[in-house]
């Protein structure tokens, strides 16, 4: 059951972030805006800390962040890796798009 959820976690936030990357790309002109943006979202993803506290106290926010980073299992970083590639590939097909003569908005 454990490589059924595992194949299934990285197609959904390989197909996830290509999406959401797409239609952001498609919208706003910017290649590569979730691409940059990925680790910041990533970093969201894994801590536990509230937003909030990245403005209070914002060295002890990083450095829990980053040790949740550092924590994480093989497979998360296997699953966060693929969103990582979907955003990737949604650039090379927006690109690809607008080479070929395809204006999106």
């Amino acid at each position: 059951m454990f490589i059924f959820q595992a194949i299934v976690s990285v197609l959904l936030f390989f197909v996830l972030f290509f999406g959401i990357s797409f239609l952001v790309n498609m919208l706003l002109r910017k290649t590569w805006l979730i691409a940059f943006l990925y680790p910041i979202i990533i970093v969201f993803i894994v801590d536990n800390i509230s937003t909030f506290n990245y403005f209070t106290a914002f060295n002890e926010s990083l450095e829990t962040a980053m040790s949740h980073l550092v924590n994480l299992q093989v497979i998360d970083m296997v699953i966060l890796s693929s969103g990582l590639a979907g955003a990737i590939c949604s650039g090379v097909v927006i690109r690809m798009l607008r080479v070929r003569g395809y204006q999106m908005f």
